[in-house]
Protein backbone atom coordinates (compact mmCIF):
# COMPACT_ATOMS: atom_id res chain seq x y z
CA UNK A 1 0.00 0.00 0.00
CA UNK A 2 1.37 3.39 -0.92
CA UNK A 3 2.34 5.74 1.88
CA UNK A 4 0.34 8.97 2.48
CA UNK A 5 3.39 11.00 1.39
CA UNK A 6 3.50 9.33 -2.05
CA UNK A 7 -0.25 9.67 -2.49
CA UNK A 8 -0.16 13.34 -1.53
CA UNK A 9 2.81 13.98 -3.84
CA UNK A 10 1.05 12.45 -6.84
CA UNK A 11 -2.16 14.32 -6.04
CA UNK A 12 -0.30 17.62 -5.61
CA UNK A 13 1.56 17.18 -8.90
CA UNK A 14 -1.77 16.66 -10.71
CA UNK A 15 -3.26 19.66 -8.90
CA UNK A 16 -0.26 21.86 -9.79
CA UNK A 17 -0.35 20.90 -13.47
CA UNK A 18 -4.10 21.57 -13.63
CA UNK A 19 -3.66 24.88 -11.81
CA UNK A 20 -0.87 26.10 -14.09
CA UNK A 21 -2.36 24.65 -17.30
CA UNK A 22 -6.08 24.41 -16.48
CA UNK A 23 -8.18 22.17 -18.75
CA UNK A 24 -11.76 23.08 -19.63
CA UNK A 25 -13.15 21.12 -16.67
CA UNK A 26 -11.03 23.09 -14.20
CA UNK A 27 -12.00 26.37 -15.86
CA UNK A 28 -15.69 25.54 -15.67
CA UNK A 29 -15.27 24.79 -11.97
CA UNK A 30 -13.73 28.23 -11.43
CA UNK A 31 -10.39 26.91 -10.13
CA UNK A 32 -8.22 29.35 -12.06
CA UNK A 33 -6.29 32.45 -11.08
CA UNK A 34 -8.66 34.58 -13.16
CA UNK A 35 -11.70 33.22 -11.32
CA UNK A 36 -10.17 33.33 -7.83
CA UNK A 37 -8.95 36.91 -8.30
CA UNK A 38 -11.91 38.12 -10.36
CA UNK A 39 -12.85 40.90 -7.92
CA UNK A 40 -9.32 42.36 -8.06
CA UNK A 41 -8.73 41.84 -11.77
CA UNK A 42 -11.86 43.61 -12.95
CA UNK A 43 -13.38 43.19 -16.40
CA UNK A 44 -11.28 42.30 -19.44
CA UNK A 45 -13.84 43.89 -21.78
CA UNK A 46 -13.89 47.17 -19.86
CA UNK A 47 -10.11 47.59 -19.47
CA UNK A 48 -8.18 44.97 -21.43
CA UNK A 49 -4.65 46.22 -20.75
CA UNK A 50 -5.20 46.98 -17.05
CA UNK A 51 -6.83 43.56 -16.63
CA UNK A 52 -3.76 41.79 -18.02
CA UNK A 53 -1.35 43.93 -16.00
CA UNK A 54 -3.00 42.53 -12.88
CA UNK A 55 -3.62 39.06 -14.29
CA UNK A 56 0.01 38.43 -15.24
CA UNK A 57 1.19 39.69 -11.84
CA UNK A 58 -1.41 37.71 -9.90
CA UNK A 59 -0.68 34.55 -11.88
CA UNK A 60 3.05 34.81 -11.18
CA UNK A 61 2.38 35.26 -7.45
CA UNK A 62 -0.12 32.39 -7.27
CA UNK A 63 2.13 29.95 -9.11
CA UNK A 64 5.15 30.87 -6.96
CA UNK A 65 3.22 29.68 -3.88
CA UNK A 66 2.87 26.11 -5.18
CA UNK A 67 6.22 24.81 -3.77
CA UNK A 68 5.39 26.28 -0.35
CA UNK A 69 1.95 24.68 -0.50
CA UNK A 70 3.57 21.31 -1.16
CA UNK A 71 5.88 21.71 1.84
CA UNK A 72 2.98 22.63 4.14
CA UNK A 73 0.97 19.68 2.85
CA UNK A 74 3.86 17.30 3.49
CA UNK A 75 3.94 18.47 7.11
CA UNK A 76 0.67 16.58 7.58
CA UNK A 77 1.15 13.84 4.95
CA UNK A 78 4.54 12.77 6.36
CA UNK A 79 4.69 13.67 10.08
CA UNK A 80 7.65 11.30 10.55
CA UNK A 81 9.83 13.75 8.59
CA UNK A 82 9.27 16.43 11.29
CA UNK A 83 8.77 19.13 8.66
CA UNK A 84 6.68 21.23 11.05
CA UNK A 85 9.85 21.76 13.09
CA UNK A 86 12.34 23.26 10.69
CA UNK A 87 15.41 22.51 12.83
CA UNK A 88 14.51 18.79 12.93
CA UNK A 89 14.02 18.43 9.14
CA UNK A 90 16.67 16.89 6.92
CA UNK A 91 19.09 19.05 4.96
CA UNK A 92 17.27 18.35 1.69
CA UNK A 93 13.94 19.52 3.09
CA UNK A 94 15.57 22.60 4.64
CA UNK A 95 16.91 23.52 1.20
CA UNK A 96 13.50 22.92 -0.38
CA UNK A 97 11.81 25.09 2.27
CA UNK A 98 14.34 27.86 1.69
CA UNK A 99 13.56 28.02 -2.02
CA UNK A 100 9.80 27.53 -1.38
CA UNK A 101 9.87 30.71 0.72
CA UNK A 102 12.31 32.52 -1.56
CA UNK A 103 10.18 32.17 -4.70
CA UNK A 104 7.06 33.98 -3.39
CA UNK A 105 9.26 36.53 -1.59
CA UNK A 106 11.02 37.45 -4.84
CA UNK A 107 7.81 37.50 -6.88
CA UNK A 108 6.09 39.61 -4.20
CA UNK A 109 8.92 42.14 -4.33
CA UNK A 110 8.74 42.09 -8.13
CA UNK A 111 4.96 42.55 -8.09
CA UNK A 112 5.30 45.49 -5.70
CA UNK A 113 7.91 47.08 -7.97
CA UNK A 114 5.71 46.60 -11.05
CA UNK A 115 2.66 48.11 -9.35
CA UNK A 116 4.40 51.28 -8.19
CA UNK A 117 3.57 54.59 -9.87
CA UNK A 118 0.38 53.19 -11.35
CA UNK A 119 2.01 50.11 -12.97
CA UNK A 120 4.58 52.25 -14.82
CA UNK A 121 7.30 49.68 -14.10
CA UNK A 122 5.44 46.67 -15.50
CA UNK A 123 7.05 45.14 -18.65
CA UNK A 124 3.79 45.57 -20.56
CA UNK A 125 3.60 49.27 -19.65
CA UNK A 126 7.18 49.72 -20.85
CA UNK A 127 6.38 48.00 -24.15
CA UNK A 128 3.35 50.23 -24.70
CA UNK A 129 5.41 53.31 -23.84
CA UNK A 130 7.50 52.59 -26.95
CA UNK A 131 4.43 53.33 -29.09
CA UNK A 132 3.39 56.45 -27.17
CA UNK A 133 3.69 59.92 -28.65
CA UNK A 134 6.15 62.30 -26.96
CA UNK A 135 3.36 64.29 -25.31
CA UNK A 136 1.53 61.19 -24.01
CA UNK A 137 2.33 58.01 -22.11
CA UNK A 138 1.60 54.31 -22.19
CA UNK A 139 -1.93 54.87 -20.84
CA UNK A 140 -2.95 56.60 -24.08
CA UNK A 141 -1.78 53.53 -26.02
CA UNK A 142 -3.59 51.26 -23.53
CA UNK A 143 -6.79 53.26 -24.05
CA UNK A 144 -6.51 52.73 -27.81
CA UNK A 145 -6.05 48.97 -27.35
CA UNK A 146 -8.96 48.81 -24.88
CA UNK A 147 -11.25 50.55 -27.38
CA UNK A 148 -10.30 48.27 -30.27
CA UNK A 149 -10.62 45.13 -28.12
CA UNK A 150 -14.25 45.99 -27.37
CA UNK A 151 -15.12 45.99 -31.07
CA UNK A 152 -16.90 42.91 -32.38
CA UNK A 153 -14.92 42.77 -35.63
CA UNK A 154 -11.61 41.76 -34.00
CA UNK A 155 -9.98 38.42 -34.81
CA UNK A 156 -9.56 36.21 -31.73
CA UNK A 157 -8.57 32.58 -31.42
CA UNK A 158 -6.72 30.14 -29.19
CA UNK A 159 -6.99 28.77 -25.66
CA UNK A 160 -7.06 31.27 -22.74
CA UNK A 161 -3.37 30.63 -22.02
CA UNK A 162 -2.29 31.19 -25.63
CA UNK A 163 -4.79 33.55 -27.21
CA UNK A 164 -4.18 35.51 -30.39
CA UNK A 165 -6.07 38.77 -30.87
CA UNK A 166 -5.82 40.99 -33.93
CA UNK A 167 -7.54 44.38 -34.02
CA UNK A 168 -7.44 47.10 -36.65
CA UNK A 169 -4.10 48.40 -35.32
CA UNK A 170 -2.61 45.76 -33.02
CA UNK A 171 -1.46 42.13 -32.98
CA UNK A 172 -1.66 40.71 -29.45
CA UNK A 173 -0.64 37.39 -27.94
CA UNK A 174 -1.89 36.55 -24.45
CA UNK A 175 0.21 34.02 -22.52
CA UNK A 176 0.16 32.81 -18.93
CA UNK A 177 2.65 35.35 -17.61
CA UNK A 178 2.79 38.14 -20.18
CA UNK A 179 1.13 39.99 -23.02
CA UNK A 180 2.95 40.48 -26.34
CA UNK A 181 1.88 43.54 -28.32
CA UNK A 182 2.95 44.77 -31.76
CA UNK A 183 1.58 47.50 -34.00
CA UNK A 184 0.43 46.27 -37.38
CA UNK A 185 2.16 48.97 -39.39
CA UNK A 186 5.55 48.01 -37.89
CA UNK A 187 5.55 44.23 -38.28
CA UNK A 188 6.73 41.52 -40.65
CA UNK A 189 4.89 38.19 -40.50
CA UNK A 190 6.40 34.90 -41.58
CA UNK A 191 5.03 31.36 -41.54
CA UNK A 192 7.87 29.41 -39.90
CA UNK A 193 6.39 25.99 -39.11
CA UNK A 194 3.45 23.67 -39.64
CA UNK A 195 2.28 20.74 -37.52
CA UNK A 196 -0.26 18.16 -38.65
CA UNK A 197 -2.49 16.44 -36.07
CA UNK A 198 -4.54 13.51 -37.27
CA UNK A 199 -7.10 13.64 -34.46
CA UNK A 200 -8.29 16.44 -32.18
CA UNK A 201 -10.79 16.46 -29.28
CA UNK A 202 -13.21 18.61 -31.28
CA UNK A 203 -13.06 16.93 -34.68
CA UNK A 204 -12.40 13.63 -36.39
CA UNK A 205 -10.70 15.46 -39.25
CA UNK A 206 -6.93 16.08 -39.50
CA UNK A 207 -5.94 19.53 -38.24
CA UNK A 208 -3.00 21.67 -39.31
CA UNK A 209 -1.52 24.24 -36.91
CA UNK A 210 0.63 27.07 -38.25
CA UNK A 211 3.34 28.97 -36.41
CA UNK A 212 3.71 32.58 -37.55
CA UNK A 213 6.61 34.78 -36.47
CA UNK A 214 5.64 38.37 -35.65
CA UNK A 215 8.72 40.61 -35.85
CA UNK A 216 8.59 44.36 -35.34
CA UNK A 217 10.93 46.81 -37.06
CA UNK A 218 11.08 48.59 -33.70
CA UNK A 219 14.21 47.27 -31.92
CA UNK A 220 12.58 47.77 -28.50
CA UNK A 221 9.74 45.34 -29.27
CA UNK A 222 10.59 41.64 -28.96
CA UNK A 223 9.51 39.27 -31.71
CA UNK A 224 7.02 36.55 -30.79
CA UNK A 225 5.28 33.56 -32.35
CA UNK A 226 1.55 33.03 -32.75
CA UNK A 227 -0.04 29.63 -33.38
CA UNK A 228 -3.39 29.01 -35.03
CA UNK A 229 -5.44 26.50 -36.95
CA UNK A 230 -4.87 26.67 -40.71
CA UNK A 231 -8.64 26.98 -41.24
CA UNK A 232 -8.44 30.39 -39.52
CA UNK A 233 -5.57 31.57 -41.72
CA UNK A 234 -7.85 33.24 -44.26
CA UNK A 235 -9.73 35.18 -41.59
CA UNK A 236 -6.43 36.29 -40.07
CA UNK A 237 -5.17 37.58 -43.41
CA UNK A 238 -8.34 39.63 -43.86
CA UNK A 239 -7.69 41.41 -40.56
CA UNK A 240 -3.97 42.04 -41.14
CA UNK A 241 -2.61 44.97 -43.09
CA UNK A 242 0.80 43.44 -43.71
CA UNK A 243 1.26 40.41 -46.00
CA UNK A 244 2.34 37.07 -44.53
CA UNK A 245 5.44 35.60 -46.15
CA UNK A 246 5.87 31.84 -46.33
CA UNK A 247 9.63 31.40 -45.90
CA UNK A 248 9.35 27.69 -45.10
CA UNK A 249 7.17 27.01 -48.19
CA UNK A 250 4.48 25.53 -45.94
CA UNK A 251 1.44 24.12 -47.74
CA UNK A 252 -1.49 25.72 -45.91
CA UNK A 253 -4.67 23.66 -45.81
CA UNK A 254 -7.65 25.98 -45.93
CA UNK A 255 -11.11 25.10 -44.68
CA UNK A 256 -13.72 23.81 -47.08
CA UNK A 257 -15.62 27.09 -46.75
CA UNK A 258 -12.52 29.14 -47.63
CA UNK A 259 -11.86 27.00 -50.70
CA UNK A 260 -15.48 27.34 -51.78
CA UNK A 261 -15.38 31.11 -51.28
CA UNK A 262 -12.37 31.38 -53.60
CA UNK A 263 -14.14 29.27 -56.24
CA UNK A 264 -17.40 31.20 -55.78
CA UNK A 265 -15.59 34.50 -56.31
CA UNK A 266 -13.76 33.30 -59.43
CA UNK A 267 -17.00 32.01 -61.00
CA UNK A 268 -18.99 35.15 -60.21
CA UNK A 269 -16.27 37.31 -61.77
CA UNK A 270 -16.94 35.73 -65.18
CA UNK A 271 -20.73 36.15 -64.88
CA UNK A 272 -22.69 38.92 -66.55
CA UNK A 273 -22.19 42.25 -64.78
CA UNK A 274 -24.83 44.73 -63.60
CA UNK A 275 -24.76 48.47 -64.12
CA UNK A 276 -26.35 50.56 -61.39
CA UNK A 277 -28.67 53.39 -62.51
CA UNK A 278 -27.10 56.81 -62.06
CA UNK A 279 -29.86 57.79 -59.64
CA UNK A 280 -29.18 54.87 -57.30
CA UNK A 281 -26.61 55.25 -54.52
CA UNK A 282 -24.94 52.14 -53.16
CA UNK A 283 -24.90 51.56 -49.40
CA UNK A 284 -22.58 49.50 -47.15
CA UNK A 285 -23.11 45.74 -47.19
CA UNK A 286 -25.64 44.82 -44.49
CA UNK A 287 -23.65 41.66 -43.73
CA UNK A 288 -20.31 43.19 -42.73
CA UNK A 289 -21.02 46.96 -42.82
CA UNK A 290 -17.44 47.46 -44.01
CA UNK A 291 -17.62 47.07 -47.79
CA UNK A 292 -19.93 48.86 -50.20
CA UNK A 293 -22.57 46.49 -51.63
CA UNK A 294 -21.21 45.26 -54.96
CA UNK A 295 -23.45 42.44 -56.20
CA UNK A 296 -26.99 42.15 -57.60
CA UNK A 297 -29.04 38.98 -58.05
CA UNK A 298 -30.43 38.68 -61.57
CA UNK A 299 -31.80 35.45 -63.04
CA UNK A 300 -29.40 34.56 -65.86
CA UNK A 301 -29.24 30.77 -65.61
CA UNK A 302 -32.46 30.13 -67.55
CA UNK A 303 -35.46 31.87 -69.05
CA UNK A 304 -37.61 33.84 -66.57
CA UNK A 305 -40.28 31.14 -66.18
CA UNK A 306 -38.01 28.09 -66.29
CA UNK A 307 -36.17 26.18 -63.55
CA UNK A 308 -36.17 26.59 -59.78
CA UNK A 309 -34.36 29.94 -59.70
CA UNK A 310 -36.49 33.07 -59.31
CA UNK A 311 -36.05 36.73 -60.09
CA UNK A 312 -34.86 38.78 -57.10
CA UNK A 313 -36.10 42.38 -56.97
CA UNK A 314 -33.98 43.51 -54.01
CA UNK A 315 -31.69 46.49 -54.46
CA UNK A 316 -27.94 45.79 -54.07
CA UNK A 317 -27.43 45.16 -50.34
CA UNK A 318 -24.60 42.63 -50.09
CA UNK A 319 -20.91 42.40 -50.95
CA UNK A 320 -19.48 39.45 -52.85
CA UNK A 321 -17.69 37.95 -49.81
CA UNK A 322 -20.77 38.03 -47.58
CA UNK A 323 -22.97 36.58 -50.30
CA UNK A 324 -20.42 33.78 -50.82
CA UNK A 325 -20.43 33.03 -47.09
CA UNK A 326 -24.24 33.00 -47.10
CA UNK A 327 -24.28 30.64 -50.08
CA UNK A 328 -21.84 28.25 -48.32
CA UNK A 329 -23.76 28.36 -45.03
CA UNK A 330 -26.94 27.10 -46.73
CA UNK A 331 -25.27 23.97 -48.13
CA UNK A 332 -25.25 20.37 -46.97
CA UNK A 333 -21.86 20.18 -45.23
CA UNK A 334 -21.68 16.44 -45.86
CA UNK A 335 -22.09 16.80 -49.64
CA UNK A 336 -19.63 19.48 -50.86
CA UNK A 337 -19.78 18.10 -54.41
CA UNK A 338 -23.30 19.60 -54.75
CA UNK A 339 -22.46 23.12 -53.59
CA UNK A 340 -21.66 24.71 -56.94
CA UNK A 341 -24.80 23.39 -58.64
CA UNK A 342 -27.29 24.13 -55.85
CA UNK A 343 -29.79 26.94 -55.32
CA UNK A 344 -30.19 28.96 -52.14
CA UNK A 345 -32.72 31.61 -51.07
CA UNK A 346 -31.86 35.30 -51.22
CA UNK A 347 -30.96 36.36 -47.66
CA UNK A 348 -33.44 39.25 -47.93
CA UNK A 349 -36.47 38.22 -50.03
CA UNK A 350 -35.93 34.42 -50.11
CA UNK A 351 -36.10 34.17 -53.92
CA UNK A 352 -34.02 31.17 -55.02
CA UNK A 353 -30.84 31.78 -57.01
CA UNK A 354 -27.72 29.95 -58.16
CA UNK A 355 -24.13 31.05 -58.74
CA UNK A 356 -24.91 32.03 -62.36
CA UNK A 357 -27.39 34.61 -61.04
CA UNK A 358 -24.86 36.55 -58.96
CA UNK A 359 -23.73 39.66 -60.86
CA UNK A 360 -20.95 42.04 -59.89
CA UNK A 361 -21.82 45.71 -60.04
CA UNK A 362 -19.69 47.76 -62.43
Amino acid sequence: MESPAVTFTLAYVVFSVCFVFPPDEVRSAGLTVQSLLAAWLGSEDAAFVQYHLRRSTGTLLAHSLLPLGYYLGMCFAAPEKHLCFFYLASKGWKTFFFFAVLFPAVTSALAYYWSRKGWNNHPLARTLAVYALPQSGWRAVASSINTEFRRIDKFATGAPGARVIVTDTWVIKVTTYCLHVAQQQDIHLTVTDSRQHELTPDSNMPVQFLTIRVASINPYVKAFDIRLNSTEYGELREKLRAPISNAANVVIHQSLSDLFLETFTSLVEINQTYTVPSTQELEPCIGCMQTIANIKLIKNCQEPNEGECQQCYCRPMWCLTCMGKWFASRQDQQRPETWLSSQVPCPTCRAKFCILDVCIIR
